[in-house]
Formats: structure tokens, C-alpha cells, sequence
């Protein structure tokens, strides 16, 4: 069994562990490190939730082509913000279904109201990722924080930095426990396809 090392009595979840069982179940990063949270670093046991959860089942459909689907178009109330998206599924007839037009409805509008900068991290600009790093860390280093403890506290800002502007890591706005990508995966398990939210682009008047 693997589990986490223990640091000043609480659980330290390594990115060993998480990409460990990343592996094991096919799983996207943020849901195993939750998982790895809440069953405090035991393998078998996150394993398990993510099974309870049913997200480990629908991303066994997440390697599947998906070639169908929607380009939505949707004006943010006030005519100052338009987005557009493409979310592809495997089948025409799922496309056409009102669930699955519901959703790309859903995330379009998830994007005009948060603004996120790409679907997933690797989109980031690393120039700005690297930026951002730096400042954090002088933060730290201006607040006082141990040289031992900095590593860790830099990494949790940056969760929290792509939390913000990754679309698939973001808050869901119609429900605050979830995230977006754990909406989309309620997707797949329950319409049966892989969903994979492709790309998106938002125009604000008067921006370039």
C-alpha cells in the first residue's frame, strides 16, 4: 500500500501519491488529489472513493474519440461579453440532445462570468505561471515563512492561482461544491460518451 508521508501530524499528500494513483485509475489530477485528501493518503481507500463518487468509471471513457458535438455562441446579458465553445462527444444524436446542449450552455456562460484563461493548465502561458510563481515566492519570503516550508505553501498558491484561471479546475457557478470538470464527468457517466470540453474563446467590447 502507498501512502502519504506524515508532516507536523497532518497527511502531506507528495505529487508521487497523486500521480500514482493517477496512473492506477485514469483519474484527472485535482479528483485524485482530493481523493488522496479525504481517505489521508491511503491508496486502496482513495481507489475506492473515486469509485463511490463514480468519477473512475466515467474516465474510462475519457480516452474514447469524440468527434461530434456543439460550437454555442452566448452574449453575456448587457452585450459586452460573447463567448464561443466547442464541446465535442462521440455521437451525432448525443449532441442533439437537450442535456448535452444544456451543458456547452452551461460552461459558456461559466466562462463569460469568470473569465478563465484555458481548459486545462498546460494552456497557461508558462511566462505567466513562472510570474506568477516569483511573486509568491517573494511574498513568502517578505512575510517571513521558515525556507523549509516555502516549497509546499508555493505549490498550494499555485493550485489556487489555476483554480482561478483554468476552466475545468474552477468552481462551478451553479453549484459551489463542485468544480467544473467533476460537472462534466456527472456528464459522462450519466450520458453514456466521452465529453471533452475542446476550446473556447471570449470577446469583451472594446478589448483586444
Amino acid at each position: 500500500m502507498v501512502s502519504g508521508t506524515r508532516e507536523e501530524g497532518l497527511t502531506q499528500i507528495t505529487a508521487d501519491l497523486v500521480k500514482t494513483l493517477r496512473e492506477r485509475t485514469g483519474v484527472g489530477m485535482m479528483e485524485c488529489k482530493k481523493a488522496l485528501s479525504e481517505t489521508a493518503g491511503d491508496m486502496d481507500k482513495a481507489i475506492e472513493y473515486l469509485r463511490k463518487q463514480g468519477i473512475a468509471k466515467a474516465d474510462t471513457k475519457s480516452g474514447r474519440e469524440a468527434g461530434e458535438g456543439l460550437v454555442e455562441a452566448y452574449i453575456h446579458p448587457g452585450s459586452r461579453v460573447g463567448v464561443l465553445i466547442e464541446v465535442n462527444c462521440e455521437t451525432d444524436f448525443v449532441a442533439r440532445t437537450d442535456e448535452f446542449k444544456s451543458l456547452v450552455r452551461n460552461l459558456a456562460m461559466q466562462i463569460a462570468a469568470t473569465r478563465p484563461l484555458a481548459v486545462r493548465r498546460e494552456g497557461v502561458p508558462p511566462e505567466l505561471v513562472e510570474s506568477e510563481r516569483a511573486i509568491f515566492a517573494e511574498q513568502l519570503k517578505n512575510e517571513g515563512k521558515p525556507e523549509a516550508m516555502i516549497p509546499r505553501i508555493l505549490e498550494g498558491k499555485l493550485d489556487k492561482f489555476f483554480e482561478s484561471v483554468v476552466l475545468m479546475e474552477q468552481t462551478y457557478i451553479r453549484d459551489d461544491k463542485k468544480t467544473v470538470e467533476e460537472i462534466v464527468k456527472e456528464a459522462i457517466a450519466k450520458i453514456g460518451e466521452n465529453i471533452r470540453v475542446r476550446r473556447f474563446a471570449t470577446f469583451t467590447l472594446g478589448q483586444d
